[in-house]
């Protein structure tokens, strides 16, 4: 529900009602936007996904700026035929508002025909792929690089090449992604942890709580990715909930995704949200989660949820 509405006015929640966050010396809306959705319709990063309306995707965009977001995920593997989220990102929002912190993510790498291909791992291949996001997005730097990873080994050496290019001006903030306790302690004995990307929602397994109460100790961002689509993944949220989360969906009189938003912000004040879609009746529900209060006894409820 996007609007509070008394008698005689009607006011549009924005990002701000989620309060703030600090990304370095950046300081963001809690609330932000991923851009996974935004260049096809249906699942995401799939090689025959349906190209979505061009200027649809823009509308989202512009929209969300305005609704105050000042935080969005990214990635040059966003993309689907026709539509790359980088530089749907270019068109709507360059010239960049100062505020504006657009994050993304080096690693996973996909194909001209769309399908996987083997990770970056080396100095080289993660410089490539740092320098097509500029080109896409149409920047000298990047404001925040996630190194995603995939397996428990060590990242000293992957790490190690995004602070280099740091230390040469093309990226400002280093953070991780899909990675384990271990990893973020190596990373940081090599250069600054901004921020954490790790799947987490209700229903996320403890070792995953664990991490989320590490980077709170740490003063690192925790930022869930799934937070809405859990178990569906980019395939989207499926359509059956907890009994829990429904109940207090209908006790508010909101939706179940804008429940799960509200519990993963709920989580901690280090915690940031990145839900993506590509409708904006559906972003500006999702912002609105940022206003939603629950109570104790809901935590309690959702938290029966979430441990199952």
């Amino acid at each position: 529900m996007t609007d509070m509405t008394s008698d005689t006015t009607v006011t549009t929640v924005t990002a701000s009602a989620s309060g703030t966050w600090k990304l370095g010396d950046r300081t963001v809306h809690r609330i932000g936007f991923g851009a996974m959705r935004l260049p096809q319709t249906g699942p995401a990063l799939m090689p025959d996904a349906v190209p979505r309306d061009r200027e649809q995707a823009l509308r989202v965009l512009r929209r969300a700026v305005e609704l105050g977001v000042n935080h969005i995920d990214t990635a040059a593997f966003y993309f689907s035929p026709l539509r790359s989220a980088n530089e749907l990102i270019n068109r709507a929002l360059a010239p960049y508002a100062d505020d504006l912190v657009i994050a993304t993510k080096v690693g996973p790498a996909r194909g001209p025909d769309g399908q996987w291909t083997e990770h970056a791992r080396t100095p080289a291949g993660l410089r490539a792929q740092v320098e097509e996001n500029l080109r896409q997005l149409g920047r000298d730097h990047l404001d925040l690089v996630n190194l995603r990873i995939l397996g428990t080994d060590s990242i000293a050496e992957r790490f190690g090449a995004l602070a280099e290019l740091q230390q040469a001006g093309l990226i400002r903030r280093l953070g991780l992604s899909n990675i384990h306790p271990h990893q973020l302690a190596e990373a940081r004995t090599i250069a600054p942890v901004t921020c954490v990307q790790n799947p987490y929602g209700i229903g996320a397994s403890a070792a995953q709580d664990e991490l989320l109460r590490l980077c709170g100790e740490q003063g690192i961002a925790f930022v869930p990715f799934y937070a809405i689509a859990g178990d569906g993944r980019q395939g989207g949220a499926g359509a059956t909930e907890p009994a829990q989360v429904q109940a207090v969906a209908e006790a508010h009189g909101i939706s179940t995704a804008q429940v799960r938003l509200a519990w993963t912000l709920h989580r901690g004040p280090h915690v940031l949200a990145i839900p993506g879609t590509g409708d904006v009746a559906h972003l500006e529900d999702n912002i609105a989660a940022g206003a939603v209060r629950l109570t104790a006894e809901e935590l309690a409820l959702l938290d029966q949820a979430h441990t199952g």
